[in-house]
C-alpha cells in the first residue's frame, strides 16, 4: 500500500471532526490550513482562487452523441464483453461487476441559492453508482477502507490485472454514460471520501464536478498514473483546461487519442 494510498481515510470526515480541526491550533498545533490551489499556493497567498466556468455548449447535442457512441460501442463490444465475464467467474470468486458509490455532476452550481445554503459537509456533486468489471478480490477493502489505487496493487487478481493494463475494467461504465451518469470525456469521477480530502487539499478541486464526470479525459490522455498529491494537482489542471475549452470536437480528439494512450501504455487513470 502507498503512502498516498494511506493519506485518503476510508470516512467522510463528520462535521465534529471537521470543528475539531478547526480548533487545533493551540501550542504545537497546525490551526487553520487553507487548501493549496492547484498551482501549490494556499488559498491566502493570491487575492482569490480564479473560479472555473465550463464552456457554454448544446446539452442535447452532446448527450445524443454519448448515448449514439456509448450505445453504438456497447453493442460492437458485446462479445468481448461476454468473454470478460465468463473468464472472471471461472478464475475468482465474487461477483463480475464491481458497483462503487462515485461523486458527479453538480447541477445546483448556477443556481446562487442553492451554493449560499449548501450544508459544508456536502460534497458538492450528485453521488452515482459507477460499474466496473471486478478486478480486485472481494475482501480487497475489508480493513483498508476506501484507499488510492495503485499501479501494481497487491489487491488485484492476475486477470484484474490484465484488465487494468488495457482498461477494460471500464467497459461496464458505457451504461453509465447511456444512463446520463457519465460522459465519454471529463474528469473522471471519485469516491465520497476521496472526494472529501481533495476538496480540503486542493482548492479548485470542486470545480470538476461543474461536467459530467467521463470515462477518459485530458488528464487520461497527458497525465501518468497518481504517485502523490501533486499528480493529482497536476491531473486537475488538465481537468480544468478541459472543462473551460470543452467542445464536441475536442471530445472526439480525446477519444481518438485514448486508444493509443491504453495500448501504448504511456499515460494513466
Amino acid at each position: 500500500m502507498s503512502q498516498f494510498a494511506g493519506d485518503y481515510p476510508a470516512r467522510i470526515p463528520t462535521p465534529s471532526t471537521r470543528r475539531q480541526r478547526r480548533l487545533e491550533g493551540g501550542e504545537g498545533g497546525r490551526g487553520i490550513e487553507r487548501p493549496r490551489s492547484v498551482d501549490g499556493s494556499r488559498g491566502d497567498e493570491r487575492d482569490a482562487v480564479t473560479e472555473v466556468f465550463p464552456r457554454e455548449r448544446s446539452e442535447s447535442i452532446n448527450r445524443a452523441l454519448n448515448i449514439a457512441i456509448a450505445g453504438t460501442s456497447f453493442l460492437l463490444l458485446s462479445p468481448v464483453l461476454l468473454l470478460i465475464a465468463i473468464a472472471i467467474r471461472l478464475t475468482s470468486r465474487g461477483p463480475i461487476i464491481y458497483a462503487q458509490t462515485r461523486v458527479g455532476l453538480d447541477r445546483r452550481w448556477r443556481d446562487t441559492l442553492a451554493l449560499r445554503e449548501r450544508r459544508h459537509e456536502d460534497l458538492g456533486g450528485q453521488v452515482f453508482t459507477i460499474f466496473k468489471f471486478r478486478t480486485m478480490r472481494v475482501d480487497a477493502e475489508r480493513f483498508s477502507g476506501a484507499v488510492w489505487a495503485q499501479e501494481n496493487d497487491p489487491r488485484v487478481t492476475n486477470l484484474g490485472r490484465m484488465l487494468r493494463k488495457f482498461r477494460l475494467d471500464e467497459l461496464p461504465q458505457l451504461w453509465n454514460i447511456m444512463r446520463g451518469d457519465m460522459n465519454i470525456v471529463g474528469p473522471r469521477p471519485e469516491r465520497p471520501s476521496i472526494v472529501a480530502r481533495l476538496r480540503e487539499d486542493i482548492a479548485e478541486y470542486r470545480y470538476r464536478h461543474r461536467v459530467r464526470p467521463g470515462l477518459t479525459g485530458l488528464a487520461q490522455i497527458n497525465q501518468h498514473y497518481d504517485a502523490c498529491l501533486e499528480d493529482v494537482r497536476a491531473k486537475v489542471r488538465w481537468d480544468l483546461q478541459y472543462i473551460k475549452t470543452q467542445d464536441i470536437w475536442l471530445d472526439i480528439r480525446i477519444m481518438l487519442k485514448t486508444v493509443p494512450a491504453v495500448l501504448l501504455k504511456f499515460r494513466g487513470w
